[in-house]
């Protein structure tokens, strides 16, 4: 097999070789200050300007696919082939060749959409070695948080927005296993939004991080 099961910090995680690791997943999340990622369209439209869309509009055309949760598939799928692809956003949503991962879900009726089931992390670790360039995940906070664990997630980028939800569902809730990352990028905004890239911690800072004695 060119993949094998490694245990790590107590947990058995999906391995791969450099030359094995062709595609990277990056997860793109819009969150509030306090985390929250639930109805964006609530607390956004008001930081929405030319500068944040083109920051996004280039992060979707860095990717040439798509990988999403049960959940935000169901979503999209219900609004995105309704509004058409004359637009670009709707061109990259409805053309995109789409990843969809479920344990219930039988069929993805939805234009480029293919089911991932079974073993999904051996399936995604496959989906990495195949041919093409980044795959994106948006939305999904359920597959966000269980890549990260099973260190198959390249990045995780923040759109953070100044606004202080104080409930809602958020993206690492009460009770998500720690996890250490590294800060790799930091943007500024006009309108206020700060663009966190972080990339999963190496197995030696997370080793050292967990031997630490505490304070």
């Amino acid at each position: 097999m060119w993949y094998d099961r490694t245990v790590f910090d107590n947990r058995t995680l999906v391995t791969l070789t450099r030359e094995d690791e062709v595609r990277r997943i990056i997860a793109a999340e819009i969150v509030s200050l306090d985390g929250v990622w639930e109805s964006p369209d609530e607390w956004t439209p008001r930081y929405f300007d030319q500068e944040v869309a083109e920051a996004i509009g280039a992060s979707m055309a860095a990717s040439d696919a798509l990988l999403m949760g049960r959940r935000t598939y169901e979503e999209f799928a219900s609004v995105w082939p309704e509004r058409g692809s004359d637009n670009p956003v709707g061109a990259y949503m409805n053309n995109t060749p789409k990843f969809v991962v479920s344990s219930t879900l039988e069929t993805v009726d939805w234009q480029n959409s293919t089911l991932i089931a079974g073993d999904i992390f051996e399936e995604i670790a496959k989906l990495k070695r195949q041919p093409g360039g980044t795959i994106n995940v948006t939305g999904s906070p359920t597959l966000v948080r269980s890549l990260l664990r099973e260190r198959l997630l390249d990045e995780l980028q923040l759109l953070v927005y100044p606004v202080v939800r104080g409930n809602g569902s958020r993206l690492f809730p009460d009770g998500t296993e720690q996890l250490a990352l590294t800060l790799a990028d930091v943007r500024r905004f006009d309108a206020g939004l700060l663009w966190l890239t972080y990339q999963p911690a190496s197995e030696n800072e997370i080793v050292e991080d967990v031997g630490a004695e505490p304070e």
